[in-house]
């Protein structure tokens, strides 16, 4: 340890230095991860003049496993995606897949037309597209010249 010049006792210790350059590092490596969530499943969701499309990524489930439901501009995503089989007798070092029911609902800006609403579930991917009801899309308005 090295004593500060012109401050009595105090000493400069290299090490402990270092342990907090190397905090400060890990906590501006750690911002600069994408964020992390537990909601289930991730989505994404895209708006436009005609409506909202929205992709779900479910791998492990079956599409006869899904229920899908819209009501006025809430669409609800209720599922199961079973636990993995463990033979007796087998040690699990790590399980982070998320096993068991899940329920995500997404308030819309717009109310849905649920009666056009199309739903495809292709490699674990679900792509919801919600269109919005026609008297709630917005209008261009000619100006007449007068």
């Amino acid at each position: 340890m090295l004593a500060y010049p012109g401050n009595a006792g105090r000493t400069f210790d290299p090490f402990r230095q270092m342990r907090l350059v190397q905090q400060d590092v890990k906590r501006v490596m750690n911002n600069l991860r994408a964020p992390t969530t537990s909601e289930f499943p991730p989505i994404n969701i895209w708006t436009g003049p005609d409506g909202a499309v929205i992709t779900a990524e479910i791998p492990g489930v079956a599409a006869d496993d899904l229920d899908i439901a819209v009501h006025q501009n809430t669409v609800t995503l209720r599922g199961k995606r079973d636990i993995d089989p463990v033979a007796e007798g087998a040690v699990v070092h790590r399980q982070e897949r998320v096993a068991g029911s899940f329920a995500r609902s997404l308030v819309l800006p717009f109310r849905v037309d649920g009666e056009k609403a199309a739903a495809a579930f292709r490699n674990g991917l679900l792509r919801l597209e919600l269109p919005r009801p026609d008297a709630d899309r917005p209008r261009k308005i000619a100006i007449s010249r007068t």
